[in-house]
C-alpha cells in the first residue's frame, strides 16, 4: 500500500498499525481509512476540537509560505 508522504504538519497525534508495526502519525498524514477509524465513534465536541486544531495547522502553513488565494480574475 502507498501512504502519504510523513509531513508533520499538524499536532493531533495518532497511533495506527502499519505493515504490521505501530506508528505515530499526525492527523494529516494518515490515509483517508485511517482517518475514518480515528475519527469513528467521537463526539461532535471531539470533532469541532480537531477542524479547529487543522483550521490553526492550515492558517500557520499560509502565514508561514505567504500564501494566499488569488481569483481567476486577478491572474
Amino acid at each position: 500500500m502507498t501512504y502519504p508522504i510523513k509531513r508533520d504538519l499538524d499536532p493531533a497525534y495518532f497511533r495506527v498499525e502499519r505493515e504490521g508495526k505501530w506508528e505515530s502519525l499526525c492527523f494529516t498524514d494518515l490515509t483517508e481509512k485511517e482517518r475514518e477509524g480515528v475519527m469513528d465513534g467521537r463526539s461532535e465536541s471531539w470533532l469541532r476540537k480537531m477542524v479547529a486544531i487543522l483550521a490553526g495547522s492550515l492558517r500557520d502553513l499560509g502565514d508561514r509560505l505567504n500564501v494566499e488565494y488569488v481569483s481567476g480574475d486577478e491572474l
